[in-house]
């Protein structure tokens, strides 16, 4: 029995006017290759984290193909919400249109195994990663970086929020002999690792793997991280990773 993680899975099943090919020819279709690596690897014993952005759907009626699709891949899935999961309602909304195989993280932990999980969105830090970015293949770029240099108040409103969320969900972790993990969809670290106040957090409460994505068009290898203060610090995101799960324990 393995765990493994794969981020920012930007499926549009329910909306299939919303592709990503436009941030470059390598992410046409590439559900397909998501599902072929999938296969390949991972077993119906198996354990996959998808630390968001799972949807480019709206309203929680549009993910339902998105969730079918995941489903029906081997494994059991744990997720949590991404920047762009915006039809990631309340606890009983979501829960409502999971599928059999997919549980959510929603300020608590899920357990699995000799494994608990816990986790949250997080949200735009002081820390940029822009310089591993190759803009060039996405037209969005400029767009978004003014629009997070417009709102870097707001932006600190909500990461301070996203942190006490954090910990509502690392409080939730009981079992010493469990070995514990948490999924964030922004990276709660800069690529140094230096210290940070989610990074506080994750070691304050014995935090062994934290798992994360939302970055995009970063060159294979360019951000490798790794462990540092006792925590191990895992870049997830499908593109990054060539949409194939990533083995994390």
């Amino acid at each position: 029995m393995t765990i493994w993680a794969i981020a920012d899975l930007h499926f549009s099943f329910g909306v299939p006017g919303k592709k990503m090919d436009v941030f470059g020819d390598h992410w046409h279709d590439h559900d397909k290759k998501i599902r072929k690596s999938w296969e390949a690897v991972i077993q119906p014993d198996d354990l996959v984290l998808i630390p968001g952005d799972i949807s480019w759907a709206m309203k929680i009626k549009d993910v339902i193909p998105d969730l079918e699709w995941i489903d029906s891949l081997p494994g059991t899935k744990v997720m949590i919400r991404g920047n762009h999961d915006y039809w990631w309602g309340t606890q009983s909304k979501v829960a409502e249109v999971l599928p059999p195989t997919i549980h959510a993280i929603h300020n608590n932990v899920y357990k699995w195994n000799n494994f608990e999980i816990g986790g949250v969105r997080l949200w735009d830090s002081d820390f940029s990663f822009n310089e591993f970015i190759e803009f060039k293949e996405n037209p969005r770029a400029n767009k978004i970086l003014l629009e997070q240099a417009e709102n870097h108040e707001e932006n600190l409103r909500i990461y301070n929020r996203e942190l006490i969320r954090l910990e509502m969900s690392l409080k939730c972790f009981k079992d010493p002999d469990c070995q514990r993990i948490v999924m964030t969809h922004y990276p709660p670290v800069d690529d140094q690792m230096n210290p940070s106040p989610a990074s506080d957090l994750l070691e304050k409460y014995n935090v062994s793997i934290c798992v994360f994505g939302h970055l995009h068009n970063v060159p294979h290898g360019a951000l490798p991280f790794g462990e540092k203060r006792g925590v191990r610090y895992v870049f997830a995101s499908c593109d990054y990773l060539d949409f194939k799960p990533i083995k994390i324990a």
